[in-house]
């Protein structure tokens, strides 16, 4: 903490402050920390009521939320890894009783609730509870498209579970009455909220799975009751009454509350209905389906009559038209026409080729009397005469021409024999043994036995000594 003092300013002569007086003035951060460590010291552990708002969740998986009533809210945070927090209560809007100390977040100078306990409150603990429930079933199982059952196309005799006194079963009735009076249906009472409500629902059900298999069959359930708050549906939402429906050997239709209202009963059932009456109507949509059918048949019969009367109309007239234009007389008239044609140029082809056959047959007459073959024979017996005369000459320049390349070979290869290197004084230094060559004085070991070759005769030696370094002379 720091301090300062002044001394005196003067401002037309008027004296603020005397010379002894001071006053503290203190640093933001001073004042955040002396703030900070009073209301960590007074409100070490604190629950407070309200409602969440402004939710989000960091990547780090801490929690920022705002708890608010109707005067008030303050800023709070759940940190991940908060033993004994539940986080399902947290949510927009959920009523919740947090329990945590109070602190500052010295940053931006505002206090906050650090939370290490959430308890949902009234609606919410139903809420959580709700979809606690929700996703145990959902692991289960229990909401799988596989598992849904198809309801009966035409059912004749429904069972239904509902209160005899409410308003949902009157909305049924009347419905399947003006749809389709004929379908039987079986009730089996029963309370639909309050305390044990859920329990005849479940026995209920029990019963008239039973009814079905020992009596007259049931082609479906249906599970009705109009709307309500989310207490007041509960009985909808417990385990045993879920586990009832999934374990029904009838498909089961659930039409529970008002269109918004979702129960975990419609998520079991095979078929969910928005309300009581939308379920009558789907139930009964087949037989309305095929009434109105039979109602619009004879109608439709006699347009689809008038139709193929028409299309026969039609196909008549075309093909009348089809006859006049392709009358048989035409046709033969048509083809007696192409057979002229044909023989006509039939005729002409013939003319033609006759007249080029004529011109071929001249001109190869004309070179036949052309041709003289005595001409010819003397052509060929002047030239056998000359080639005959030549032939001598050119035998006789072609082995001259031999000789003189057999001459150069010859002398070639006397120059290229290792004798004639012999005779100019050279010899061959041999291994005595192996009678491979010695071309250097290194490959050569004492006592090693040689062998060297003149130009006339060998001379058999041992080795003494071996000189590598000697030059030959220049």
């Amino acid at each position: 903490m720091a301090r300062t003092t002044k001394s005196q300013w003067d401002f037309g002569g008027s004296e603020l402050f005397s010379a002894a007086e001071t006053r503290s003035v203190w640093s933001v951060s001073d004042l955040t920390t002396r703030v900070k460590r009073l209301i960590e010291k007074e409100f070490t552990a604190v629950n407070v009521r309200g409602e969440i708002s402004n939710l989000r969740q960091q990547a780090s998986g801490h929690l920022y939320f705002v708890l608010k009533d109707a005067g008030a809210q303050l800023n709070c945070v759940l940190f991940r890894g908060q033993a004994g927090a539940d986080r399902s209560p947290i949510r927009d809007g959920g009523q919740v009783i947090l329990g945590g100390e109070l602190t500052v977040y010295e940053p931006r100078g505002t206090y906050q609730l650090r939370v290490t306990r959430v308890e949902a409150e009234g609606l919410g603990a139903l809420q959580a509870a709700f979809e606690r429930l929700k996703q145990k079933l959902a692991t289960e199982g229990l909401f799988a498209p596989e598992r849904k059952r198809p309801l009966p196309a035409y059912p004749n005799r429904i069972g239904i579970v509902t209160s005899p006194t409410g308003a949902a079963l009157q909305d049924v009735l009347h419905v399947i009455g003006r749809r389709y009076a004929g379908l039987q249906i079986v009730l089996a009472p029963s309370r639909v909220q309050g305390q044990g409500a859920a329990a005849e629902i479940v026995t209920a059900i029990d019963r008239l799975n039973r009814w079905s298999a020992a009596h007259e069959p049931l082609d479906l359930l249906l599970l009705t009751r109009g709307g309500g708050s989310l207490e007041d549906l509960w009985s909808f939402n417990e385990e045993v009454v879920a586990r009832a429906i999934a374990a029904s050997a009838l498909p089961v239709v659930s039409a529970v509350g008002h269109e918004i209202d979702f129960t975990i009963a419609d998520f079991v059932a095979d078929l969910r209905a928005a309300t009581p009456s939308a379920a009558a109507e789907i139930i009964t949509q087949n037989y309305v389906a095929s009434r109105e059918w039979v109602a619009g048949a004879t109608e439709q019969l006699a347009q689809c009559a008038w139709a193929r009367l028409t299309r026969a109309r039609e196909d008549i007239e075309e093909k009348l038209r089809r006859l006049h234009r392709e009358h048989p007389r035409r046709r033969l008239e048509t083809w007696l026409q192409q057979l002229d044609d044909a023989q006509s140029e039939l005729g002409r082809a013939v003319r033609r080729n006759l007249r080029d056959r004529r011109v071929q047959l001249s001109s190869r007459q004309g070179a036949l009397l052309a041709w003289k073959p005595r001409r010819h024979l003397l052509e060929r017996q002047r030239h056998l005469a000359d080639v005959t005369r030549r032939l001598p000459e050119l035998a006789r320049a072609r082995l001259e021409t031999h000789a003189a390349r057999l001459a150069e070979l010859r002398s070639r290869l006397r120059l290229l024999n290792p004798h004639n290197v012999l005779q100019r004084g050279y010899s061959l230094t041999l291994d005595a043994t192996s009678g491979a060559l010695i071309r250097e004085a290194a490959a050569v070991r004492s006592g090693q036995r040689l062998r060297t070759r003149l130009a006339s005769g060998e001379v058999h030696s041992v080795a003494t000594r071996t000189i590598t370094d000697t030059p030959l002379a220049e």
